[in-house]
């Protein structure tokens, strides 16, 4: 059995599978799980074409071993929000109600990461170098709270150059930070992971796979 997750960028395609993956071990449920990611081109070719590859995947003769098609998009970046639309819950209902409307089926579930994935590696400060964890270590706000004025990637970006005299560079750094993240400090410090991870969790036993 497993997932299919509908991703914008490398970083997702990267690293989703180890990260839920360890979630999902922690639950000890009935058998494992898969998680197969399809990476998009981007917000804007994910927005035109998540729905058709959506339905083709559910409605393909392997569809009985698909717990769930899961659609995961960044909130920061795309262009694609009715302009009354400007604050997080507005942006992230929206966007969840349309891709759900257009797919209509049981079995997909979209989400949005707030406001970016790296939010979700900003919740452990730990796993940084010392130089960017002093830096991190006494931030206040929440990490999903980290916001459209500087998203994770910018304060990254800033916290690398200042701290360690090079850039934030998503898929070397990324890869080695999220497979030292523990999901469950940011499934508890991140409320839209948390929506996400749990609706997942539902979604499988629904399907019968009940924790042993």
């Amino acid at each position: 059995m497993r997932y299919v997750i509908f991703v914008e960028g490398h970083t997702e395609e990267d690293n989703l599978p180890d990260f839920i993956g360890r979630w999902f071990d922690k639950q000890k449920l009935a058998q494992p799980i898969e998680i197969e990611v399809v990476r998009f081109a981007g917000c804007t070719d994910f927005y035109h074409k998540a729905t058709a590859r959506a339905q083709d995947h559910l409605n393909a003769p392997d569809s009985d071993e698909i717990i769930g098609v899961i659609g995961l998009l960044d909130l920061y970046g795309p262009r694609f929000y009715p302009e009354d639309k400007n604050s997080i819950q507005e942006r992230y209902e929206w966007a969840v109600a349309y891709f759900e409307e257009n797919v209509k089926h049981d079995k997909f579930r979209m989400f949005m990461a707030v406001h970016e994935l790296e939010a979700w590696l900003l919740s452990q400060p730990e796993i940084f170098d010392q130089p960017v964890y002093e830096a991190l270590k006494n931030e206040e706000r929440q990490p999903e709270t980290i916001n459209f004025d500087k998203p994770p990637k910018k304060l990254l970006h800033e916290l690398y150059c200042n701290n360690m005299r090079k850039g934030y560079i998503e898929r070397v750094y990324g890869y080695h930070l999220f497979r030292k993240l523990d999901p469950s400090i940011a499934y508890e410090k991140c409320p839209y992971l948390k929506i996400m991870l749990d609706g997942m969790l539902k979604m499988a036993q629904k399907a019968g796979l009940s924790a042993q």
